[in-house]
């Protein structure tokens, strides 16, 4: 999903994702797209298990994440992931995967989540506080979304390395409101999660921290290859 956040599109159906996707593949190629939004949603009501694993290694950095169930987020008895997922089964061959193979032949999609991304990849002690809330001002918001865009511009010396992003990374959010913040937002957290398939992609499984399963829920989170001595 890189070209789609370095060229700042607003997709905002599952066909049209599920369009431009398919646009970018050529046959035979191999891709990885992943996803901010649950996939796979088998219970009814409370948590998924890998929302409950996710939260007890990551809620130390405030990067514990909402419980999703049908009864929250189905419409019409359909879970808006499931059904992106089975289309890009369907329409181009894409399997639900976690943890990714490195550099795999094949195509596969997987479930992330920015918050414990941005911990791992940025090495912080705390995520970052871009979202909106009522008990910050518009100064505070601002200056955090710098930080957030620096931070994905420090990942161009990284392996592998962000490229194509500068015209976003480099567009200033002091002065935006509303609708215009949220597109910032939105399009911040697209780059972050093509970085993360790019990165699983990579590094495989020995870069990635796995929670939950495949067949009841999955999340995928970026660890970083230990330093070598």
């Amino acid at each position: 999903m890189g070209n789609c956040a370095r060229q700042g599109l607003d997709l905002g159906g599952d066909e049209e994702i599920v369009e431009w996707v398919g646009a970018q593949l050529t046959p035979g190629c191999s891709a990885v797209v992943a996803v901010d939004a649950p996939l796979r949603v088998r219970n009814e009501s409370g948590g998924r298990a890998c929302e409950f694993e996710l939260g007890r290694d990551w809620r130390r950095y405030h990067a514990g994440p909402y419980y999703a169930n049908r009864k929250n987020l189905a419409t019409d008895g359909s879970v808006r992931g499931e059904l992106l997922v089975a289309a890009l089964q369907d329409q181009y061959g894409f399997v639900e995967a976690a943890p990714i193979v490195a550099q795999p032949g094949g195509r596969f999609v997987c479930e992330v989540f920015p918050h414990p991304a941005h911990v791992s990849l940025f090495g912080l002690d705390r995520i970052l506080k871009y979202k909106v809330k009522r008990t910050r001002n518009y100064e505070a918001y601002w200056a955090e979304y710098a930080r957030y865009q620096a931070l994905l511009a420090g990942l161009c010396e990284a392996d592998p390395p962000l490229r194509g992003a500068e015209a976003i990374l480099n567009r200033p959010a002091t002065g935006l409101r509303g609708r215009r913040l949220k597109e910032l937002e939105d399009t911040l957290d697209a780059i972050t999660c093509a970085y993360i398939a790019a990165y699983l992609w990579r590094h495989g499984p020995g870069g990635a921290c796995v929670y939950g399963t495949v067949e009841d829920g999955h999340i995928v989170v970026p660890r970083l290859p230990p330093v070598a001595s």
